[in-house]
């Protein structure tokens, strides 16, 4: 007789709540440490389409596509996801079809690959700053603040301008900015 095997899947995300670039959904297989990564446009972070839940929706779309490339088995898989609200409608989903999920604080293996992942996509955009860390929160959004007034007409596309924020406050700013060093 044939042992089922049981899997722990857990999902990350990394970069949905930054200024700057794509973000990243990470899968990792907690037995036997594959990770894998599906990426999410920035387009998908501006105003009409985080209106629309674009970004979610295409999440849920990303999710659907890693788990399929896993292999993921219903039966016997077990899944652990980031609480944050950029999967809402994966747990909908997930509910929905029956699939077992917690919410978890994801650390270790895959919350360092998926960090690692974004740091480095910003450094294909040009990021350059020593300050660009694997660590989420105020001082990198400030790095990646500062990246953008550098050379904000170019630098402008790359920013998650769906964000209320930046169009209330911070795009006025970046503006500024870059006029007093040109």
């Amino acid at each position: 007789m044939q042992s089922i095997t049981k899997r722990t899947i857990e999902i990350d995300d990394s970069g949905t709540g930054d200024l700057v670039g794509d973000a990243f959904i990470g899968f990792h297989v907690v037995e036997t440490g594959n990770i894998i990564f599906r990426s999410v446009p920035v387009g998908l972070y501006n105003k009409k389409n985080h209106e629309d839940r674009k970004s979610k929706e295409y999440i849920l779309k990303m999710v659907k596509d890693g788990l399929k490339a896993l292999k993921f088995n219903k039966k016997t898989d077990s899944i652990r996801i980031c609480r944050g609200n950029c999967f809402d409608l994966v747990r909908d989903w997930f509910d929905e079809v029956g699939i077992k999920h917690e919410p978890a604080i994801v650390e270790g293996k895959l919350q360092d690959a998926i960090e690692g992942r974004y740091v480095s996509h910003l450094r294909k955009l040009g990021v350059k700053s020593k300050k660009l860390s694997k660590e989420a929160g105020a001082q990198r959004y400030f790095v990646l603040f500062n990246w953008v007034t550098q050379n904000f007409p170019e630098h402008e596309r790359y920013v998650k301008s769906g964000f209320p924020a930046w169009n209330k406050k911070w795009r006025e700013i970046a503006i500024e900015r870059y006029q007093k060093r040109n």
